[in-house]
């Protein structure tokens, strides 16, 4: 699995297993004469999907790594952390979240999460605010929102029939072709940003051994939830960028959202052109943007929110 130069591999272990994250502990970024460990944290979380793990953000963590002491991990049942065989639900990640965040970070962190997992993140702020300082969000949805109910899709119904199940992620999602297919006409807005190594990444998560479980709970709609009930009580300043092509969710869902709490989401930013994971189609825009919340969200008074 690609791993960007500098950056080593490292874990911790929480109550559903051992979490895996990427840290840059070598040259460049630690020499002799420098050091991360005095940095401010920087956590980037990715989101679900057949073969995702943390190098969704792989071509943007290390623009930070100068500045912040970089912690991308891979969520459990995913890329090369632990894959145990259940049936996973959104407490699951929900205390995984809070334990990556109190064994690696010494808070308030800043917090950078991608589509579902942004929606988790949401919930883990409004609940625990003390380990957060700003979030940057996304695409963040929890797919059910304002009463609509993923689970009554077809591809939820049609994953919800054992043995079929395992068929269609075998068959359908982990394999090149699969994995091809639904970044090309699903997760990004211009099929010709799709690259090989792209593909061979979240095809080497998406074969890990159980890597099914979490893959089709998160399809199944187990994963899922209506956000709109969360967002009121988040009280952590927040910047939201959403690609106006995204495929699940449009841009006017999370303008809806963002309206629900205006004194928490401080910035909400479409991206013309841009699906799901403008951290992949387009890093660099992602990377300007991030360098621009980072610093609109520190600057904001505590009392505002």
């Amino acid at each position: 699995m690609f791993i960007p130069v500098g950056f080593e591999q490292k874990s911790i272990v929480t109550s559903h297993g051992r979490m895996v994250y990427y840290t840059a502990d070598k040259a460049p970024w630690k020499t002799d004469i420098s050091s991360t460990d005095d940095l401010p944290t920087l956590v980037f979380f990715h989101g679900f999907g057949g073969g995702s793990s943390a190098y969704e953000w792989s071509k943007v963590y290390p623009a930070f790594a100068a500045e912040y002491q970089i912690l991308a991990p891979d969520l459990i049942g995913w890329g090369r952390s632990e894959h145990p065989a259940r049936d996973y639900k959104v407490d699951d990640y929900i205390t995984t979240f809070i334990e990556f965040l109190e064994q690696t970070c010494q808070p308030p962190t800043r917090v950078i999460a991608s589509s579902l997992t942004a929606a988790m993140i949401v919930r883990v702020a409004s609940t625990r605010p003390d380990l957060f300082k700003s979030l940057i969000l996304t695409t963040p949805a929890g797919l059910s929102d304002f009463g609509e109910n993923y689970t009554r899709s077809f591809l939820a119904q049609l994953v919800s029939t054992p043995i079929l199940d395992r068929l269609i992620y075998s068959g359908g999602v982990a394999t090149t072709g699969g994995i091809r297919s639904f970044l090309e006409n699903r997760q990004f807005a211009s099929p010709n940003l799709v690259y090989d190594e792209i593909v061979q990444a979240y095809l080497e998560s998406a074969i890990q051994p159980n890597a099914e479980y979490a893959a089709l709970s998160f399809v199944r709609g187990d994963l899922c939830f209506d956000l709109s009930l969360y967002m009121s009580q988040l009280t952590i300043p927040t910047a939201i960028m959403w690609g106006q092509k995204s495929e699940f969710t449009g841009p006017e869902i999370g303008q809806r959202l963002a309206d629900l709490n205006p004194q928490a989401v401080q910035i909400f930013q479409t991206l013309d052109n841009v699906g799901l994971t403008p951290q992949l189609e387009v890093p660099a825009v992602t990377i300007g943007l991030i360098k621009k919340f980072l610093k609109q969200l520190d600057e904001v008074p505590a009392a505002v929110v």
